[in-house]
């Protein structure tokens, strides 16, 4: 087998052959020494040059072996040239393509009138740009407008504009070719003539957007007269046809000054929903409210009119003859008009020093259904890798509906292709979901949208666009919260507080502009919540952590036994009462080089603050109590965090908090094999300076065995397990528990006679008496029918 030589090498390509005496080759009957029999050398032996596989190679002897080179110009001089194929053109089905177009495109149908508005558009853009240098193309046609007309008798809809229009060799070239944009064409042109420069205004890109027409209409016919001719034609197709007709128009009835007119056939299933008048409007409202050329929709209106009538005699009164009594009377007179359908304008495409904070306000109302002003704005432009406009809202009032909380898909956010309206349903494409509740428009001219125009792709466009939304979104906040007036924050964090927190736990990359913005109530701050900036400038010189309690309430909190010993020194402790605010909080973990800690929670280092030396004589008492509690807890040990209470509860340092265990239980899908596996440990603390815990010591040296002692320990534990959040398992066992000490307590303090007590025994004894029970079937009445 022949070497194979890289054909890449800079130098020549060398193989060494062994060049031994264990060799011969026959040569007229003689045995030869000097000749390698091999296949990839020549049979007739070694010469300084040979050919083989259409290669050049030389042979060069050196002592102990045959060195063959083959020379890489050699080589690409040897090498075969390629034979020309032939090149052949794609083939398409028109009507398989028509069917996909109409069929498998569009999400839906209504997308039609969008897209032949747009091209409207483009073709009213188109002449005011080419009459820069061409005054005569307006000629006197009327304003540049856009007019739909419906007539649901017919079951027709008309889109008129007065436009460049279209010649023959453009009818053919446009709307004969499908997937060739006459627009992408046209601004192709004007990318190529430099001086003329490119109008970015054109909303045409795909060259499909028509044949969306089909969607609705069984037949489509397109009348054209374009100023650059003196002919008009007509274009007519229908749905299940691969072709079409081109005449030229000769009915004067149907002239058009200048523009093209597009009369939609509707099918059977659309003519009733697509005809009403209404139906259009909202539509044209919805996809092209903000096109920079009016359109105008034939709408039925209603107007009071004064009228003359003869008015009737009364009864009784003559009238001479010949005369006539008239009267004026009001009449609602209907009658059918063009109405501008686009009134609002496009705020985002003006500076933001030209839009005062009242036109803000009212566009925001006309664009979401709003009643309420929003709390706070922001507009803005931004230029370079991603161009793109936007105005974004921080709404009045929260959603009434809590589901929005967790979908990211309210529709909150409307984006715009050239002021085109394409979707305002995404699924955190563009705003995480915890950004939900912001509303605002979006405008782009160059976003990677689908050929439906329904769908942003992902790329890298789509995130920068998403990272430059969600700053700006925060700026505004942050421009919230430090404003003058206070109470528009209040009412942002009451809306919106929620929200926020849900950012700690999905977004941990923007955690330094959440942060600043989170607000919690304090021992310190009962009444309005505070950041956790002022909580740090408050800290003391030697704390260095965030302390914090999780509960279920603001009462609670305040009267929790984990605060005694924290409170008397001044220190400042954070209350989480949402269910949402220790997952937050725990996915932060620091803020500013501060731990977050738990008080809740075993080994908590009050060393720097305060420290305070563990009593020996009551490790005794320690363990007995763990003895008469066995596995309710972990451990038992002196508490550094009470003051006045006799104990409390603490969980382990990795497990869930009471509030977590208590949430958890909560859940309606919630895995309970999870909660044994997830609770901590349980430890025991006790308040060595009550009498409470003074009287136990004392039993657990002098009497250990006490019945009394032991039940003690156990309604001790109970009373703990709840002052410190946790839920006891059985309710009805601790309250018997509680009666039995509270009998202890009571019995005879304010002189209780024991004839009493003897009565009421009695009474008890009649009670218990067991009555005899007759059965329903065995009660008979004397009527009763069914006895013999």
């Amino acid at each position: 087998m022949a070497p194979v030589l890289s054909r890449s090498l800079a130098s020549a390509a060398v193989a060494a052959v062994p060049y031994t005496a264990s060799f011969s080759i026959k040569n007229s009957g003689k045995s030869n020494r000097g000749f390698l029999r091999s296949a990839f050398l020549p049979r007739n032996g070694l010469k300084n040059s040979f050919s083989r596989s259409g290669l050049e190679w030389k042979l060069e002897r050196r002592q102990s072996s045959v060195v063959v080179r083959c020379e890489v110009a050699a080589v690409a001089e040897k090498e075969a040239p390629q034979a020309d194929g032939e090149t052949y053109e794609y083939q398409a089905e028109v009507s398989r393509l028509m069917d996909l177009i109409v069929h498998s495109l569009y999400s839906h149908k209504e997308v039609f009138l969008r897209e032949l508005v747009s091209n409207a558009s483009d073709a009213l853009d188109k002449l005011r740009f080419l009459s820069v240098t061409e005054p005569a193309l307006l000629g006197d046609a009327g304003e540049l407008a856009i007019r739909i007309k419906s007539d649901p008798d017919n079951g027709t809809i008309t889109i008129t504009d007065s436009g460049i229009g279209m010649t023959k060799e453009e009818l053919i070239d446009c709307l004969g070719t499908i997937a060739q944009s006459g627009t992408s064409r046209f601004l192709k042109a004007l990318k190529e003539n430099k001086d003329l420069g490119a109008d970015n205004s054109l909303i045409g890109q795909f060259g499909v957007g028509f044949y969306s027409a089909f969607l609705v209409a069984e037949k489509v016919v397109v009348t054209t007269k374009s100023p650059r001719s003196d002919k008009q034609y007509s274009w007519e197709a229908a749905a299940d046809s691969s072709s079409y007709v081109i005449r030229e128009e000769t009915d004067p009835n149907n002239f058009l000054s200048r523009g093209t007119q597009i009369t939609l056939y509707l099918r059977e299933d659309d003519k009733y929903e697509y005809t009403e008048p209404a139906k259009i409007l909202n539509l044209v409202k919805n996809y092209s409210q903000f096109v920079s050329f009016p359109i105008y929709t034939w709408k039925e209106n209603s107007r009071t009119i004064e009228v003359e009538e003869e008015e009737e005699p009364k009864e009784g009164e003559e009238v001479p003859e010949g005369e006539k009594k008239m009267t004026k009377k009001t009449k609602t007179e209907k009658y059918w008009d063009w109405e501008l359908a686009n009134e609002t304008k496009p705020i985002w495409m003006r500076s933001p020093k030209e839009v005062e904070k009242d036109q803000y306000q009212e566009f925001y109302k006309k664009t979401f259904n709003e009643f309420l002003d929003p709390l706070a704005h922001t507009h803005f432009t931004t230029e370079g890798e991603v161009e793109f406009r936007s105005v974004l809202y921080i709404p009045g009032m929260a959603p009434l509906n809590n589901e929005d909380v967790i979908n990211p898909k309210t529709k909150n956010i409307r984006l715009y292709v050239k002021r085109v309206f394409i979707s305002d349903d995404f699924d955190g494409e563009l705003f995480p979901r915890y950004l939900s509740f912001v509303k605002g428009v979006v405008d782009s001219n160059d976003l990677p949208l689908n050929v439906s125009r329904e769908i942003l792709q992902e790329s890298r466009i789509v995130r920068i666009m998403r990272k430059r939304l969600v700053r700006k979104t925060f700026d505004m906040i942050q421009d919230l919260s430090e404003s003058e007036n206070k109470e528009d924050y209040k009412k942002f964090w009451e809306n919106f507080g929620k929200f926020m927190k849900l950012g700690c736990i999905e977004d941990t990359g923007n955690h330094k502009r959440i942060v600043p913005l989170l607000r919690f109530f304090s021992s310190k701050s009962e009444e309005e919540g505070i950041s956790l900036d002022e909580y740090v400038e408050n800290m003391g010189e030697k704390q260095n952590a965030i302390f914090y309690l999780a509960t279920d309430s603001l009462k609670s909190a305040k009267s929790a036994p984990f605060l005694e010993r924290l409170l008397q020194k001044g220190i400042e402790v954070l209350y989480l009462i949402d269910p949402i605010d220790e997952v937050a909080i725990q996915n932060l973990q620091t803020y500013k080089e501060k731990k977050f800690v738990d008080i809740s929670k075993e080994d908590l280092e009050l060393d720097e603050v305060d420290e305070r030396e563990t009593k020996q004589e009551y490790n005794l008492l320690c363990d007995w109590i763990k003895q008469q509690l066995g596995d309710k807890v972990a451990k038992v040990q002196v508490s550094k965090r009470l003051s006045s209470s006799p104990c409390v509860l603490v969980s382990g340092k990795f497990g869930w908090s009471a509030n977590m265990e208590r949430l958890m239980k909560a859940q309606t899908l919630g895995d309970t094999t999870s909660l044994e596996f997830m609770r901590g440990r349980r430890i025991l603390e006790i308040n060595t300076d009550h009498p409470i815990v003074k009287d136990l010591n004392a039993a657990c040296k002098n009497e250990p065995e006490s019945t009394d002692a032991k039940r003690a320990v156990e309604l001790l534990y109970d009373t703990a397990l709840i002052s410190s959040g946790f839920t006891p398992d059985s309710p009805a066992e601790l309250g018997n528990k509680i009666y039995e000490m509270m009998a202890m307590a009571l019995g005879g303090r304010w002189g209780r006679s024991e004839e009493n007590d003897e009565v009421a025994a009695e009474d008890a004894s009649q009670d218990s008496v067991v009555s005899e029970v007759i059965e329903a079937s065995e009660v008979r009445t004397e009527s009763d029918p069914w006895s013999e």
